[in-house]
């Protein structure tokens, strides 16, 4: 199979951004060793006389229950259907792509005792389409993802909903439909598929990687911003930012000031302005912003170890043949990650709204009152400004930590859990509303720029007018704005803006795949 290569362990964040994208992907050939060892250990415990959690025994706190030799099968199989208890709307297919990849990254290890037929049936799911219906909610993020990781390995055994080529079928079906047959589950292998963070992390890399054009694309549109205000390029000279030494805050100060190079609107007031100093939103996009990148970067590294972990339990030692148990499905890493994420969104719009705010005040521009020739007569981007704040206050909501919230579930058993899934699932519609934020933003901006001519703003920025011009015409009298911010918005989500910086400032934020 040609594609990407998924090893156990060792897996760039590229993979997975590709894998996203819709990219073919396969195990590492390497792996199927280590699978099979691991396999053999386990079914020799299996023989064994010793209790090993979910391999002979109940789950949770019924992990006391003793299970015969004869119900081991059994046992699995009931587990995977007492467990589809997820509930709300189904996760998306590039959402459950990366959960088929994961799992399958996780099972490579060896550690989880699996069946090699296991992981070849997930490898040949993904490769083939067959991608299972999961319900987003009913995960607390520890003992794994159950609820929708039980939806997912449902199919696994011939039960359960997936999509193939757009068709919604049932389990035994979608595999029929591409000439695949389910496996029969042996000992620990139904446990082995619902322990593990795999759904939280692919919602929280799901953001992640739809964030990173929204934010390339705030620094276009703050660039442009500056102009429009008629402000100072002197905050982000790197003698500055070199003396302070986050790297976030350099990388944004450089690709400001590269992205204002040679602005006829800069120049006009390089002398004789009688303003010292620009505000904030303005002024401190590269603490705001590189803060920002810094958080994200740090939670992409959190995410990127976790997808390469095994986060299964209870977990086989291939050289001892010992079944060890642990905790390492609890999800805590992902949840501080989503949290992290969570707050590096919402302050990216909290200081584009404030750009919104700025760009539509005459007394800070010297530009008409709402950025319309005949403020009074017509409202101009008045109520746009009102959206974007309405935006920003709805990812505040969102953004308060979901890690530092548990309820105890199963009898207390398991007593402290993550919410790593809630962390990592409300992220997208935040980055949805940053979107809608810079697209507002966007369109203030290219206005007031085309509102100081003659004077021109730089070749790069022009070329971002350009772009925005592609799909909302000047506001010369008032229409309704909400087709042109949702065209914008688009142009923000799927990186046209993004493309307006070179290569090299695309690297230097989010690595050379991004």
């Amino acid at each position: 199979m040609s594609g990407r290569t998924i090893r156990a362990g060792g897996n760039p964040l590229a993979l997975w951004r590709a894998i996203w994208k819709g990219e073919a992907a396969s195990l590492d050939p390497a792996c199927w060793p280590q699978i099979e060892a691991g396999h053999r250990a386990l079914v020799a415990a299996a023989r064994g006389e010793k209790a090993v959690y979910g391999l002979n025994t109940g789950f949770g706190k019924l992990a006391l229950v003793r299970v015969p030799a004869d119900k081991l099968a059994e046992l699995q199989l009931n587990l995977v259907r007492s467990h589809q208890a997820g509930v709300g709307e189904p996760l998306s297919e590039r959402v459950v792509r990366l959960v088929l990849a994961l799992k399958l990254a996780s099972l490579a290890h060896g550690a989880s005792g699996v069946q090699p037929a296991l992981c070849r049936l997930i490898e040949a799911m993904l490769a083939r389409g067959v991608l299972p219906v999961v319900p987003a909610q009913g995960s607390v993020g520890a003992s794994g993802d159950l609820a929708p990781l039980a939806h997912l390995a449902a199919v696994l055994v011939g039960e359960g909903e997936a999509w193939v080529e757009g068709v919604r079928l049932s389990g035994e079906q979608a595999l029929a439909r591409v000439g695949l047959e389910p496996v029969t589950l042996g000992p620990k292998e139904g446990l082995a598929l619902l322990n593990g963070t795999q759904v939280s992390t692919a919602l929280a890399l799901d953001a992640l990687f739809a964030l990173e054009p929204v934010f390339m694309a705030g620094l276009v549109v703050g660039a442009a911003s500056v102009d429009a205000a008629a402000g100072s390029d002197t905050p982000f000279d790197p003698r500055i930012h070199a003396l302070r030494g986050h790297p976030g805050q350099i990388a944004v100060a450089r690709i400001l000031r590269a992205l204002m190079e040679k602005s006829a609107i800069r120049r006009s007031h390089l002398e004789g302005d009688p303003r010292v100093q620009d505000p904030y939103c303005l002024r401190c996009q590269p603490q705001v912003q590189g803060a920002c990148l810094d958080l994200i970067r740090e939670a992409a590294a959190t995410l990127t170890r976790e997808a390469d972990g095994v986060t299964d339990n209870p977990l086989v030692c291939v050289e001892t043949g010992e079944v060890l148990s642990g905790g390492n499905f609890h999800a805590e890493p992902v949840a501080f990650a989503a949290d992290q994420l969570a707050l590096a969104i919402c302050e990216l719009g909290n200081i584009a709204q404030r750009r919104c705010a700025l760009l539509c005040d005459p007394t800070l521009t010297g530009l008409p009152a709402f950025l319309v020739r005949e403020p009074g007569l017509c409202s101009g981007f008045m109520v746009a400004e009102v959206t974007s704040a309405a935006l920003a206050s709805e990812n505040r909501q969102r953004a308060a930590p979901a890690s530092i919230d548990t309820i105890p579930t199963s009898i207390n058993q398991e007593d402290h859990v993550s919410m790593a899934a809630h962390a990592a699932r409300r992220l997208l519609p935040m980055v949805e509303n940053l979107a809608r934020i810079i697209a507002i933003e966007a369109l203030m901006a290219a206005q007031a720029i085309e509102l100081r001519a003659p004077l021109s703003t730089s070749p790069r920025l022009q070329q971002f007018i350009a772009q925005i011009r592609t799909v909302a015409p000047p506001l010369f009298e008032d229409r309704p704005l909400a087709p042109d911010i949702e065209a914008v918005a688009g142009l923000v989500r799927d990186g046209s803006l993004a493309a307006l910086l070179t290569a090299d400032e695309r690297a230097l934020l989010f690595g050379e795949e991004a």
